[in-house]
């Protein structure tokens, strides 16, 4: 069964196949992607609104409905959702932060803000830093997209949305709202193929950026911002994407972004400014010229050397289990030895704890090498603990982290950005955007 995708949010019956192609997209066994839909629905509402009669009511129902059913088969040793009555179904429908069916979807330590002053999306959203960011603005997300299940599971224990899934296809881009403030995204960096757009130079052809960026995860990013043209987007990637292929990454990506008519700001910056951590990252801000003419008055915020210490971040009674065994220390410093004696760098970090840290990586789950903790009473170093990465980020200790494994955990903060570096970043666009 095909079914006809709006470009605002679908409330059709979703347990049912939907195909594109002929191929499904999601069905019965998608569980993730009826949460996305569900929960996108129910934070839209704000709460009371007045859906008593008409087709969006019924649509509502409908879509709670197919959850309902979905749940009953799948969570059966859940009693709340045994039998549950026309009545209820309704108080879902019309008042969903006073339905105990959907608790989960609104208890969350981090809810968008009751008034908003603006509206975001958050594409790649890993454990929801951008979002942090944004809502401090006083912003409500309106889309949100992330691929991996478990940085999914822990974006939703947060916020109470769960993430679409894979922004290339069509059927997940479909359920972008039309309108909406500024884009997110901490996009993947990768290589591009000039061959095709060198040719066509050669020929005397004009090239877009669907030639210069298809086939990479940046030309989703671009294809959204030239369907929707917000006013404003931010980007955030690792600092040697400006000396990637020689240069080429980076004036693809400008190119491009120009040709949307937007006017370009870009740095690199160091979350050290606002964490014990160096962490060199690019930020790219730009602004639709049909509105701001090119005028907008855009700054970045200053940076500084760090004023946090490696210990402010530290438990002082942490588990024995993330002391390193003496046979992965004795490892690591034979490891170290080696590269040494051959005149390069490689080896652990031993941290200093008056001092920062090491970039933390997406790899930290391994064997924590590059950021070590010395311990004293001749005990082996220790790595970090989830909940201390998850600080060495930026993310307050209210942030759910515990949702998802240690190896998931370590593998979702070393892929995120510097929360409180995103939000001095943020500010700056929103005032930006708010003055002109």
């Amino acid at each position: 069964m095909k079914r006809s995708v709006s470009t605002d949010m679908n409330l059709e019956s979703f347990p049912e196949e939907i195909t594109e192609e002929g191929v499904k997209i999601y069905g019965t066994t998608s569980y993730e992607t009826q949460v996305a839909i569900l929960s996108h629905h129910l934070h839209s509402l704000d709460g009371k609104h007045d859906i008593k009669s008409g087709e969006k009511r019924d649509e509502i129902i409908a879509t709670i409905r197919d959850y309902i059913s979905y749940k009953q088969q799948h969570d059966k040793k859940n009693p709340k959702w045994e039998d549950v009555s026309d009545d209820e179904v309704a108080k879902a429908a019309e008042s969903p932060l006073e339905s105990d069916l959907f608790s989960d979807f609104f208890n969350v330590p981090f809810p968008a803000p009751k008034n908003p002053k603006f509206t975001f999306i958050d594409l790649f959203a890993g454990m929801g830093g951008f979002r942090l960011a944004m809502q401090a603005q006083g912003g409500k997300c309106v889309f949100s997209s992330e691929w991996n299940s478990y940085s999914q599971k822990t974006y939703f224990a947060n916020f109470g949305d769960m993430p679409f899934g894979d922004i290339t296809k069509e059927i997940t881009k479909s359920f972008i709202p039309k309108n909406f403030d500024v884009l997110c995204a901490g996009f993947p960096c990768q290589p591009f193929s000039i061959a095709g757009v060198s040719k066509k130079k050669s020929l005397g052809r004009e090239t877009g950026f669907k030639d210069k960026t298809q086939g990479t995860l940046f030309f989703d990013v671009a294809d959204i911002i030239s369907r929707h043209r917000p006013k404003a987007f931010y980007l955030e990637n690792v600092k040697n994407l400006t000396s990637h292929d020689k240069g080429n990454t980076f004036r693809i990506i400008r190119e491009t972004l120009e040709e949307l008519n937007y006017s370009l700001h870009y740095q690199v910056m160091d979350g050290q400014t606002y964490v014990p951590q160096h962490r060199e990252r690019i930020m790219i801000v730009g602004f639709d010229k049909e509105r701001f003419y090119g005028e907008e008055n855009f700054v970045f915020p200053e940076q500084h050397e760090a004023t946090k210490t490696i210990k402010e971040i530290l438990d002082p009674n942490i588990d024995p289990k993330y002391t390193l065994s003496d046979k992965l220390w004795l490892y690591l410093q034979k490891y170290a030895e080696k590269h040494k004696a051959k005149g390069n760098g490689f080896g652990f970090g031993l941290v200093d704890l008056n001092g920062i840290s090491r970039t933390l990586s997406a790899r930290y789950y391994k064997d924590g090498s590059e950021i070590l903790i010395p311990q004293d009473k001749g005990r082996n170093p220790r790595r970090l603990s989830p909940r201390e990465c998850a600080r060495l980020m930026g993310y307050p200790d209210i942030y759910r982290i515990d949702c998802v494994s240690d190896v998931q955990a370590y593998r979702q903060c070393g892929n995120s950005v510097i929360v409180p570096l995103i939000t001095a970043v943020s500010e700056q666009i929103i005032k930006t955007i708010h003055s002109a």
